[in-house]
């Protein structure tokens, strides 16, 4: 089974997701965020591919984004870093990027090079569904890799169910139409849009995003989903912190409110 259905068979709530820009702040760091978040207790991780426009995101990862880049990182580089990685972590792994880079790789080249490195799923925003239907479900599914869809706010009650149909893993949420970006509350239109999706009784778990950055999000997210995928916020943290570890920590402890990943009170 593969490691993303398998901690959602064991973890039904408060699931924890990490996002980070491969390559951010230094060229080399990638392994080391990694080891640290899982050693921290984080459920998922998602490992950002840098590209040069990162249309879904906001200024945080944007400038992330450029700095990877002027590092070095791609796509292949990444690969390389991870060669190894699960002999160390043994959390669900996820790629996170935009469909460019992927093609130029080769979507199949993508896949196998997946599947060599441990990877479990992959997050593609610009994948326009029915595409995926077609012509890149059966790749992914040769090689075990969960394919991760997105819903919106503004996504069709028929789209969320045909999403739900054709895919595995869970479904990401996007917790607005907006960028990615810190929030410090939600709002009463989110709050509807996130008891709207509830109705519904999807198969998939699903994970709420974009906006998580303190406790009070974090807990309305785990009111209303399996989990919260975390991103800007701690990719921000990671750029002022001396350490990984001080960075996870700090997001952990101070702005989550969560001590050694204890339930939400």
């Amino acid at each position: 089974m593969n490691r993303i259905n398998q901690l959602f068979e064991r973890k039904k709530k408060e699931v924890l997701s990490i996002y980070f820009c491969a390559g951010y702040p230094d060229a080399n760091n990638s392994t080391e965020v990694l080891r640290t978040l899982a050693k921290n207790g984080v459920d998922m991780i998602e490992i950002g591919i840098p590209f040069s426009d990162p249309m879904a995101d906001g200024t945080v990862i944007q400038q992330a984004t450029m700095q990877s880049l002027k590092n070095g990182m791609s796509l292949r580089r990444l690969f390389d870093q991870l060669k190894g990685i699960r002999n160390d972590v043994d959390i669900p792994l996820l790629l996170m990027g935009y469909l460019n880079p992927v093609m130029q790789y080769g979507f199949e080249n993508f896949c196998i090079s997946c599947n060599d490195a441990g990877i479990d799923g992959c997050i593609i925003p610009d994948l326009p569904f029915d595409d995926y239907l077609r012509d890149y479900k059966p790749v992914a599914e040769k090689y075990g890799i969960k394919m991760i869809m997105l819903i919106t706010p503004e996504t069709s009650e028929a789209r969320i169910r045909l999403i739900d149909a054709h895919t595995d893993g869970f479904i990401y949420m996007v917790s607005s139409a907006a960028t990615t970006g810190a929030q410090k509350s939600f709002d009463e239109q989110k709050h509807a849009y996130f008891q709207r999706i509830n109705s519904m009784s999807l198969r998939n778990p699903r994970i709420i995003g974009f906006g998580i950055s303190n406790y009070e999000t974090f807990r309305m997210a785990c009111e209303n989903a399996s989990g919260a995928i975390i991103g800007s916020k701690f990719v921000e943290l990671l750029g002022e912190s001396p350490t990984p570890e001080a960075a996870i920590k700090e997001l952990l402890y101070k702005d989550l409110k969560i001590y050694r990943r204890r339930p939400l009170s």
